[in-house]
């Protein structure tokens, strides 16, 4: 069977490294980018099998790159694990629980994210 491929797009580099590494170390193929206009460029040049999207990033928030996936035909079925730490930041941002509401993630989990529990989620898409 061919190795998976996680994009994975967070402005946290040191998410992102980790979180690379866990997977890495579990045989998954694993791609990187740090906002979401990095991102969606990444996922044109190849389709990832599952994507672990930020939600507050530069240039692009995860809200709407995960909306502008989901609503295109040739990327509506890709798997998306929403992270996101705007639960504690609403009060202070223009982010709302609406919005979160709003999206079709297939997953949704609070920030901080213990890496174990992201790389189980990851694999329980596979499983």
């Amino acid at each position: 069977m061919a190795r998976r491929y996680v994009l994975i797009v967070d402005d946290d580099p040191d998410l992102v490294e980790t979180v690379a590494m866990m997977l890495g170390s579990k045989g998954y193929e694993v791609g990187k980018a740090y906002d979401g206009v990095e991102g969606e460029e990444s996922i044109k040049k190849r389709r990832p099998d599952l994507l672990v999207l930020d939600v507050m990033m530069p240039r692009k928030d995860g809200y709407k790159l995960c909306a502008e996936l989901k609503g295109n035909k040739a990327t509506k079925d890709i798997p998306i694990i929403l992270l996101t730490a705007v639960g504690d930041a609403v009060p202070s941002t223009t982010y709302t629980h609406a919005d979160g509401k709003a999206t079709e993630a297939d997953e949704y989990i609070p920030k901080p994210v213990d890496a174990k529990t992201l790389v189980q989620t990851v694999d329980s898409f596979f499983t």
